[in-house]
């Protein structure tokens, strides 16, 4: 499985994606995040589903912009153009994997800025090449294994978070998933990009980088959990006695 979040705030984007592969019993890493940086042509795009599939379209795609690179002045002309490439692999490889009981799952994250947008974009795209923009009221998205992390970012995170906020709940939602998931762990890839800069930042953690992190939060929560009132439960606890 796979962790793969991209998030819009105001002032630019995070992504953020683990780099396990689980294939049976084997257990490998292989990067899951892929930045085409050219002038003023920034972007990332972030995959989910079978290895196979999503190596393929990155590997087409980037073949595309060697071409192309010049005619994408917006980044969701080469959305367009990676999605494309999505439903050549499909067309080359879905009956196969069908007749292998294999599901075509390919899911992205695409974001970014190129010359002529007017700010920074984030793209979900779908196995069928079609594509979601982020909207400010639910600014991420997630892919992969999103059913432990996303609480938190529907809590926490604004469209108006500073970055750095964006990416301290990120990590705090990958954290979430890593903890009750065994096939989504460290090392973990974060690409960074403010707005009308041009110049996508990565950079890779290792388990022991952020190792703390995680113990500090596991203690916050605990010491929540107990600050929290009791007086709610007492209609609970006077049912149980009138029982005793």
């Amino acid at each position: 499985m796979t962790y793969c979040l991209g998030i819009k705030v105001a002032s630019g984007l995070v992504a953020i994606a683990d780099t396990r592969l689980t294939s049976g019993t084997e257990v490998s890493t292989n990067k899951k995040i892929s930045v085409h940086q050219l002038e003023h042509h920034s972007m990332f795009i972030m995959t989910s589903g079978l290895r196979s599939v999503r190596d393929k379209a990155v590997t087409y795609f980037r073949e595309v912009l060697e071409e192309q690179d010049h005619s994408f002045n917006k980044l969701y002309k080469a959305v367009n153009a990676f999605g494309q490439q999505v439903r050549r692999v499909a067309n080359e490889d879905k009956e196969a994997l069908d007749a292998a009981g294999l599901r075509f799952n390919l899911h992205a994250i695409v974001g970014g800025q190129l010359e002529d947008d007017g700010e920074h974009m984030l793209y979900l795209l779908y196995p069928e090449g079609n594509w979601v923009e982020v909207g400010e009221t639910s600014p991420f998205f997630v892919i992969g294994n999103s059913n432990y992390g996303k609480p938190l970012l529907f809590r926490s995170l604004k469209y108006g978070s500073s970055l750095a906020e964006a990416l301290k709940v990120g990590f705090l939602s990958f954290d979430s998933t890593r903890v009750s998931a065994n096939d989504v762990d460290y090392p973990i890839d974060v690409v960074m990009y403010e707005r009308d800069s041009f110049h996508v930042t990565e950079h890779r953690f290792q388990k022991d980088d952020l190792a703390h992190l995680s113990l500090q939060w596991s203690m916050l929560l605990q010491n929540s959990v107990q600050r929290l009132p009791n007086d709610w439960m007492d209609p609970v606890f006077e049912k149980l006695r009138e029982k005793v």
